[in-house]
C-alpha cells in the first residue's frame, strides 16, 4: 500500500449512503495522512504499523472535523436540515469509535492513550479559539497559529515514535505542510460567502481596515458585495498566494536537506497540489 491508498482504506468506514445522501462530510485529511504514512514507512520500528496508524489518525481527524460542521444553533427546523445536523453528530461519533476499535484490536494501548490526550488538546485549543473570536481578541496571525495547531495535534502524537529520524524532521515537515494546507483552504474560503467570517481573511481585514470598514465587518448583516469589495481593495487573494508561495519555498528548502532521494521525491509529490495552486491560481478549485 502507498500513501495515496489510505483514503481508499478509510472508505469502508466512511462511505455510507445514509450519510452521503443526507449531509456533507469534511474533506479527507489527505496531506497530513500521506505525510504520516510516508514517515512511518521509513521507520524500521513502525513500518508494519504504518498503514494502521495512518488509517486510525485519519478517522479520528474526520470525527473531529465532522463535529465542526455541526451548526452552533438549531434554529432551522426543516426536516432535511434537522436530519443533516443529527447525522453529522452521529457520523463524527462513529468515525471516532472506529479509531478506538481498530487500535484496541491491534493491542495498541499506548497509542490509544496518546491519541486520546491529543483529542483533549484539540478541544482545548478550539475552545480558546472560539472564546477569543467572540471577544474580538483575535489577530490574523493568531488565527493562523491556532488553525495549524488544531490540525496538527493528532499527528504530533507520533513525534516520539519518529524521533529516531533526522532531529525535528517530523515536527518541521508536519508544521510546514499544514501551514500550506491552511493557506490553500483559506484561498478557497474567500470564494464562499457563507463561511468568510470564520477565516483568516476576515481577521486580516479587521486589522488593516478603516474604522468604518471594521464596523461593517462586525455587522453580520453586511451585504456580501461590500465584503467582496473589501477583499478586492486590500488584495487579500494576492496576499494569500504570496504567503503560500513563501511557505512552500521554506518547506522545499527543508525537504532538500534529506539524504534519501526517494523520500525527497515522495515529499514533493505530496506537496504537488500546493505548487500547482501557486503556478496556476485559476485552477485553484481543481486542487
Amino acid at each position: 500500500m502507498n500513501s495515496n491508498s489510505i483514503a481508499e482504506a478509510a472508505k469502508p468506514y466512511t462511505d455510507y449512503d445514509m450519510i452521503r445522501n443526507h449531509t456533507e462530510l469534511p474533506d479527507f485529511p489527505n496531506f497530513r495522512t500521506q505525510l504520516l504514512y510516508t514517515f512511518l514507512h521509513k521507520s524500521s520500528t513502525f513500518i508494519e504499523q504504518s498503514e494502521l496508524f495512518a488509517l486510525v489518525v485519519s478517522l479520528a481527524q474526520l470525527g473531529l472535523d465532522t463535529h465542526d460542521l455541526v451548526s452552533v444553533t438549531n434554529e432551522r427546523k426543516e426536516k432535511a436540515e434537522a436530519r443533516s445536523r443529527q447525522l453529522k453528530v452521529l457520523a463524527g461519533d462513529y468515525f471516532s469509535s472506529r479509531f478506538y476499535h481498530l487500535l484496541a484490536q491491534a493491542g495498541q494501548v499506548e497509542m490509544t492513550r496518546q491519541m486520546a490526550t491529543a483529542i483533549c488538546e484539540v478541544n482545548r485549543l478550539k475552545m480558546n479559539l472560539y472564546t477569543r473570536m467572540r471577544q474580538w481578541k483575535m489577530t490574523a496571525d493568531d488565527y493562523m497559529q491556532y488553525s495549524v495547531s488544531i490540525k496538527t495535534q493528532l499527528y504530533l502524537s507520533f513525534s516520539r515514535a519518529l524521533e529516531g529520524m533526522k532531529p525535528n524532521s517530523w515536527d518541521d515537515m508536519l508544521n510546514g505542510y499544514t501551514r500550506c494546507e491552511v493557506l490553500l483552504d483559506e484561498l478557497r474560503r474567500i470564494e464562499r460567502d457563507r463561511d468568510f467570517r470564520s477565516g483568516w481573511a476576515f481577521w486580516h481585514l479587521l486589522q488593516i481596515g478603516t474604522k468604518e470598514e471594521r464596523r461593517q465587518l462586525q455587522n453580520e448583516d453586511t451585504d456580501p458585495g461590500k465584503l467582496r469589495a473589501l477583499l478586492h481593495k486590500y488584495n487579500v487573494k494576492a496576499t494569500l498566494f504570496q504567503m503560500l508561495e513563501s511557505q512552500f519555498k521554506t518547506l522545499s528548502d527543508k525537504i532538500r536537506q534529506f539524504d534519501s532521494e526517494k523520500l525527497v521525491a515522495e515529499l514533493y509529490q505530496i506537496g504537488e497540489p500546493f505548487l500547482r495552486a501557486i503556478s496556476a491560481p485559476r485552477a485553484l478549485e481543481e486542487v
